[in-house]
């Protein structure tokens, strides 16, 4: 597992696409884990295979509810807006009839 501070945004222009599955994953369950249930993916308009393989990620995630394209002000990169399912609740354990 990736450690990184957990964040409503990521920036994965740096990355080579290949590494971005397992760093997306568990990006998305640790900010589920956090309580945040809308994040921010900066992948870059420049690098369309990057775009192309985070959707494609999210496309396929049981955690992602929809995602969208997002507007950022941080110097023109692309990115995509995530909307993740909440955390569900430790439910209390149920009790068999008497």
């Amino acid at each position: 597992m990736l450690h990184f501070p957990i964040e409503d945004c990521i920036d994965l222009h740096t990355f080579n696409p290949r590494e971005i599955e397992p760093l997306l994953e568990d990006y998305l369950e640790e900010c589920r884990k956090a309580g945040l249930t809308e994040v921010r993916i900066i992948h870059g308009k420049g690098r369309g295979i990057l775009k192309h393989r985070v959707r494609l990620f999210l496309e396929k995630s049981p955690v992602v509810v929809s995602y969208t394209d997002a507007d950022w002000s941080g110097g023109g990169w692309g990115a995509t807006r995530v909307v993740l399912q909440p955390m569900r609740q430790e439910h209390e354990p149920c009790r068999k009839p008497s």
